[in-house]
């Protein structure tokens, strides 16, 4: 089919041509006619899109519900009607950027535009300016929009996401909390949130434990918070991170009676139910839940809490129930609590629009009386824009989210609500007005385990003290100690008189006693700690310690090392010294100069550098009733000075060589059995039963200094061992004798080194010397019996044999050489006197044996 144009149409009908360029000259004419009665604004909101917020998917049908009703108002706007152009930001600043440039750039000329989402309304209010416009946030919170040199145009209905610091602020002082931790989603409206809360925190003396930052995957962020001990956490997050973060919460287990989220309030009631396939989180609903439990959330007042009706002529419920009809129109599940995003800023939409229309109506008025309208307005008037200004910085209504009125920074004036997640539904805890500084609480808050959560793990500083029956059983064992050391002292003292107390010098074995006494008494000392004493008092206690041990054992090991030293001294002088008497101050010199020693490093040791008390502190310990939030901090007494170590080693070195050549003098002197000093042999035995205790128990001491029990232990076992077998090794042997033989006998099985009499000894020594004298002459006439054997077996070999065969000497020839033999060996000329000399050796041989079998 073939199209005639309007020239061909010209030509042929003239009067068709009329009636075209008549209509079209009408149309166009009714179009800028219907034009002059509208006020156009634009819109931004954010619908779709993957992050951030996504509130215009319900802030959309109420800023349409406001049209309506603006425009159904003959009082208002009279002879005009206001309509809105709006378009998607998805909440993304620079798609939010071009809507803008779209909406300035098309027809019709837009008024005002109107912006949600805080990182949108950042780009739109800074680049706003420039066209002289006005901007109307409905759903932005960042505190940075107040900066008026930033964004000199910009107003909201969104109070200041700031609003909420002032609330958390006065919560954590009603509860006593001040110690929190912030998790953050790196965007501008949150950075610029924390650094108010940080600054509030500060000037009011509360501690942020920790500030962790994240831009999508807030996995290490909450790990980060759990090796932090983070118990009180502020969550600063668009809701789509908020179920990651809650997700990754419940994996981590940082929720329950121990922790408190504070969470932002303008997520929908079941914000943690929702979308979880779409957005791929790996937690189900009952996980969420869970976590969610118990958080606290703040938020300004987005609905009006009073049944009063708005400027529109509607209450707050009437608007709600309104608002639900549309959204079930639009497939939403509102009967089942299914909310789009954006519900609980519905109120804000909605009375954003009025804010608008009352701003106008107020302009109109101005400008009637200079002769002007809102239509003559232009991107270059700012006479019109700054009057547009003006009436909204001044307007002042009801509205469905409470009274609208804004600072002189554009924001809005509002009370924040507290509300806590119990059994999955959010309760109202109270209100908070931050002008008048009053906080209305309902007392309805409830936490997991009944208890508050505490601010920080509370960590409890426990002393770990000995066994109170392991120190009792050591005490008493002490004690029978040191009686029975008592007991022998005065056993000693009174028997001195025996020779089996005699000698074996009683006043050494007195000075053992004294010093095991002294080792004993320690055990009492070791065993105080912070239970029975004071800090005041325990360095004296470590003091009394290190004297006790040094000269305890320099007592009691002292006098045995200088009896044994005797020993090895008599046994190495000539035969001649040997009858001679030990000198008894010839072993007190000795035990006085060990322990001369041992009192000039321990004045030096005291003056220069004293014990102290010091603390071991070990790692955190859970305690024994797990419902308590505390941790065990155990920590263990210790008696040290600044250089500890040298001064042990000085002391250890020096009762080491003292130990060693003790161990060797014992070892040198096993076997010998001297007169003077009788018990020489169990000397030497408490001397091996001492140097391998020692040996021992020093290194294993080191070893386990942490385990107080077990410590204590083995060093007063080791201090009881040694003094009980020293004591027996030494005195059993005199007591039995005692107790056997009232009187004083010449010999006994229990103690072969009994003394003997002095006849004995004179003739002990006589046999002594007279068996040396016979050894010797019998070994030169061994040599010559061996030279005559010789000479006879050589002159036999030189004999012929005789006639009938004999090889055999003669008989008689035998028989004189025997009796020359036998005169050469005993130089006598007779057998009998070789013979008489042959008796004697035999009884001198004899009594020999006999003497040493006495002895």
């Amino acid at each position: 089919m073939k199209t005639v144009g309007p020239t061909v149409m010209a030509k042929k009908c003239p009067w068709l041509a009329l009636l075209f360029a008549y209509c079209l000259l009408n149309s166009v004419s009714c179009e800028d006619k219907e034009d002059d009665n509208v006020l156009h604004i634009g819109g931004i909101f954010p619908i779709g899109g993957e992050g951030g917020w996504q509130g215009g998917q319900a802030c959309e049908p109420a800023a349409n519900l406001a049209l309506e009703d603006v425009n159904n108002r003959k009082d208002l706007l009279p002879g005009f009607t206001l309509k809105l152009h709006w378009n998607d930001s998805e909440c993304e600043p620079g798609l939010g950027a071009s809507v803008m440039y779209n909406l300035l750039y098309n027809k019709p000329q837009k008024l005002m535009l109107l912006a949600g989402c805080s990182t949108v309304c950042t780009t739109v209010a800074e680049a706003a300016k420039m066209w002289n416009l006005v901007v109307l946030c409905y759903g932005a919170s960042s505190p940075a929009l107040s900066d008026r040199t930033r964004f000199p145009t910009l107003f909201r209905t969104h109070p200041s996401a700031t609003v909420h610091n002032p609330t958390r602020i006065k919560l954590m002082e009603k509860f006593g909390w001040s110690r929190v931790a912030i998790l953050q989603q790196a965007e501008e409206v949150f950075i610029s949130t924390v650094e108010d809360l940080e600054a509030r925190c500060k000037e009011n003396q509360i501690e942020i434990v920790t500030r962790q930052s994240f831009l999508s995957d807030p996995s290490d962020a909450v790990r980060n918070l759990v090796r932090q001990d983070a118990r009180i956490i502020v969550g600063l997050f668009y809701v789509v991170a908020a179920r990651r973060v809650l997700c990754e919460i419940y994996h981590q287990g940082l929720y329950g009676k121990q922790y408190v989220w504070f969470f932002i309030g303008w997520y929908e009631d079941n914000w943690f139910e929702v979308n979880l396939e779409k957005e791929g989180i790996t937690c189900t609903h009952e996980q969420m839940r869970a976590a969610a439990e118990g958080h606290i959330t703040t938020e300004a007042l987005m609905w009006n809490q009073n049944n009063q009706k708005t400027i529109s002529g509607m209450t707050s419920e009437d608007f709600r129930e309104r608002l639900n009809d549309v959204l079930r129109k639009s497939n939403y599940d509102i009967d089942n609590m299914r909310y789009p995003e954006g519900y609980q800023e519905a109120p804000l939409a909605y009375d954003a629009v009025w804010s608008v229309a009352l701003a106008f109506n107020k302009t109109m008025a101005r400008l009637q009386n200079r002769g002007r309208t809102l239509k003559s307005f232009t991107y270059t008037d700012k006479e019109i824009a700054d009057d547009i200004y003006s009436a909204i910085n001044s307007t002042q209504f009801l509205g469905v989210s409470g009274v609208v009125a804004f600072s002189s920074q554009g924001d809005r004036i509002a009370l924040t609500q507290i509300e806590q997640v119990i059994n999955g539904t959010y309760v109202k805890l109270g209100y908070y007005d931050i002008q008048a500084d009053n906080l209305t609480w309902f007392n309805k808050e409830k936490w997991s385990g009944g208890k508050m959560p505490q601010d920080r793990t509370i960590v409890r500083r426990v002393l770990r003290t000995l066994s109170v029956p392991l120190f009792i059983c050591m005490w008493i064992i002490s004690s029978i100690g040191i009686i029975g050391a008592v007991g022998l002292i005065a056993f000693n003292i009174c028997y001195r008189h025996r020779r089996v107390i005699m000698s074996s010098h009683p006043v050494c074995n007195t000075i053992m006693l004294v010093g095991v006494i002294i080792c004993l008494s320690s055990v009492f000392l070791m065993g105080l700690d912070g239970q029975f004493i004071s800090r005041e008092e325990y360095p004296a206690i470590c003091q009394a310690r290190a004297w006790l041990l040094s000269i305890g054992f320099t007592l009691g090991y002292g006098a045995m090392f200088s009896k044994v030293w005797r020993v090895h001294r008599l046994t190495t002088k000539a035969k001649s010294d040997t009858v001679k008497r030990v000198q008894p101050w010839k072993l007190y010199t000795m035990v006085t100069g060990l322990l001369s020693v041992d009192f000039f490093i321990l004045i030096f040791w005291q003056i220069y550098d004293p014990l102290q008390r010091t603390i071991e502190v070990f790692p955190l310990e859970d305690p024994v009733n797990i419902d308590d939030d505390i941790k065990i901090r155990p920590e263990l007494e210790h008696c040290e000075s600044d250089n500890h170590n040298i001064w042990l080693g000085l002391m250890y070195g020096y009762k080491g060589l003292v130990l060693v050549f003790g161990l060797f003098l014992a070892y040198e002197t096993r076997s010998i059995k001297v007169k003077q000093i009788n018990d020489s042999r169990y000397v030497g035995m408490s001397i091996y039963n001492v140097v391998v205790l020692c040996l021992i128990t020093a290194p294993v001491t080191l070893v386990i200094a942490s385990q107080q029990d077990a410590s204590f232990t083995f060093v007063s076992l080791a201090l009881i061992f040694c003094c009980f077998l020293s004591m027996a090794l030494i005195f059993v042997p005199k007591v039995i004798e005692v107790i056997r033989h009232p009187r004083d006998k010449a010999e006994s099985k229990y103690n072969p080194d009994v003394g003997i009499s002095k006849e004995d000894e004179d003739r002990y020594q006589k046999l002594l010397a007279e068996n040396e004298e016979l050894q010797k002459l019998i070994s030169v006439k061994e040599e010559k019996i061996r030279l005559l054997k010789q000479r006879l077996a050589e002159k036999d070999m030189g004999k012929p044999l005789d006639g009938k065969g004999d090889l055999g000497p003669n008989p008689l020839t035998v028989n004189k050489d025997a009796l020359i033999v036998a005169d050469f060996i005993t130089g006598e000329g007779t057998s009998d006197s070789a013979y008489g000399h042959t008796r004697s050796s035999r009884a001198s041989a004899s009594d020999l044996e006999f003497s040493e079998s006495y002895l």
